[in-house]
């Protein structure tokens, strides 16, 4: 199977475990275990941080990351890669879609208020939907769809293996910061954060694969696969003739 296969069908593999957590999610599963990680991340990570978090939580936004998939989808237009760039935008407008309908219909309310911790870093209009429900997490979404892009990209590039690992690494980095700010924040629970990202994940790996091209070993493997093929169905024509 290709590279452009695998991704497909992991996304889409995603996207169906998506559809059964946010059920369990919707059935109150994880209230105990939700609450309980939220007081355990703000009991054990100092008050200084809020201001660090806070701004995380503002690059995080809607309008910030579009900025950023833009100039992901100008490089790939570049590349002659337009479909794929018109397929990315496409995913991450649904992720938004599938986002409002969860806060929406999701029974799943957000932290109290004596939870919340965000500090008003940059004021700027913004997209915003307000609800009573928090689940899943745009912000967490938002991240894993941006960062799986861009990982695939970095592993498909030419750049060498210790780069590749570093900014491979940065980038989990901050996906993993952008997911402890949103609870530590009081702003989502923890399975708020989960969902998003296995959403956002999702449809990362289904963009990435529309960029991603076969590579030369396995279109060498699709013509000796065809080749054999061909044989084999020449050699039963003539056992065919024969008889």
């Amino acid at each position: 199977m290709s590279i452009k296969l695998k991704l497909f069908f992991s996304g889409l593999g995603l996207f169906f475990f998506f559809i059964f957590f946010s059920y369990l999610v919707h059935r109150d599963l994880f209230t105990q275990f939700d609450f309980n990680d939220t007081v355990r991340l703000q009991d054990h990570i100092s008050r200084r941080f809020d201001g660090f978090f806070s701004f995380l939580s503002d690059v995080g936004k809607f309008e910030v990351m579009m900025v950023v998939l833009l100039i992901i989808m100008g490089f790939w237009v570049v590349k002659k890669r337009l479909w794929a760039a018109v397929g990315a935008f496409v995913l991450f407008g649904s992720f938004h879609l599938i986002e409002l309908y969860g806060k929406y219909f999701v029974n799943h309310p957000p932290p109290p208020h004596f939870m919340l911790r965000t500090e008003n870093i940059m004021n700027f209009p913004q997209f915003y939907v307000r609800s009573d429900f928090s689940y899943p997490s745009g912000h967490a979404g938002r991240a894993a769809f941006i960062s799986s892009i861009l990982i695939i990209m970095i592993l498909n590039s030419k750049l060498s293996q210790g780069k590749k690992i570093v900014l491979c690494s940065l980038i989990v980095a901050y996906d993993l910061v952008m997911i402890v700010s949103r609870v530590y924040l009081g702003e989502h629970w923890s399975s708020d954060v989960i969902g998003g990202s296995i959403l956002g994940l999702g449809f990362g790996l289904i963009a990435a694969s529309l960029f991603v091209k076969k590579t030369k070993e396995t279109k060498e493997e699709s013509k000796t696969s065809k080749s054999s093929l061909s044989k084999l169905f020449k050699y039963r024509l003539k056992i065919v003739a024969e008889d």
